[in-house]
C-alpha cells in the first residue's frame, strides 16, 4: 500500500511539472527617446504599438510599428518615419530580463523624403506583467547622414523605450 501511495504522488508531481504554459497575445504601447550617432540629427522621439505572441514563458514573437522623428537643428528638415519590425524576444533571467532582436523596414514619411530603409534593432530589456523598459540600438541603412562634410547613408541610434502592456 505504501508503494502505491508513493507512485501516485510521484505521478501527480510529474503531471504538474509538464503543465502547458498559457500561450497568448499581449499588446503594449510605448514612448521612445533616442540619441542618433550622426549629423545632422540631434535626437529622436517616437511612440509605438507592439503586439506580442508568447510561444512559452520564455520566448515570444513580436510585431512593432509606430512613428519616430529625427529632429534636426538649423535649416535642414526633420526626418519622420514609420517603423515596421518583426522580432523574437527571449527571457534570460527570472522571466524579467530579456534579449530581443527585430528587423524590418523604416518608411520615411515627412518633408519630401520618401525613401524606405532596411532597419535592424537588437535590444535588452526588463519587463513585468504591465511595464516594459528596454534599451536598443537601431540602424537604418538607407537614411542620409553627413560624414566629413559629405552625404552618405547609414544612421544608427541608441534608444530608450518605456511601455505599458497587457494580455489580450
Amino acid at each position: 500500500m505504501l508503494l502505491l501511495a508513493g507512485f501516485t504522488k510521484s505521478f501527480a508531481q510529474e503531471k504538474e511539472a509538464t503543465k502547458n504554459y498559457d500561450q497568448g497575445f499581449r499588446l503594449g504601447f510605448g514612448i521612445n527617446a533616442g540619441y542618433p550617432f550622426s549629423d545632422p540629427y540631434n535626437f529622436n522621439l517616437g511612440a509605438d504599438a507592439r503586439i506580442q505572441y508568447d510561444l512559452s514563458k520564455r520566448y515570444s514573437l513580436t510585431l512593432t510599428t509606430g512613428f519616430n522623428n529625427y529632429f534636426v537643428s538649423g535649416d535642414n528638415n526633420d526626418l519622420g518615419y514609420i517603423p515596421l519590425k518583426a522580432g523574437f524576444k527571449a527571457f534570460i533571467l527570472k522571466d524579467k530580463l530579456y534579449l530581443m532582436g527585430e528587423a524590418g523596414a523604416a518608411f520615411a514619411v515627412t518633408n519630401g523624403y520618401d525613401k524606405t530603409s532596411f532597419l535592424v534593432s537588437p535590444a535588452i530589456g526588463y519587463a513585468t506583467d504591465k511595464i516594459d523598459i528596454s534599451l536598443r540600438y537601431e540602424y537604418e541603412n538607407d537614411f542620409p547622414v553627413i560624414k566629413n562634410n559629405e552625404v552618405s547613408n547609414g544612421l544608427g541610434q541608441i534608444s530608450l523605450r518605456l511601455a505599458y502592456g497587457f494580455k489580450l
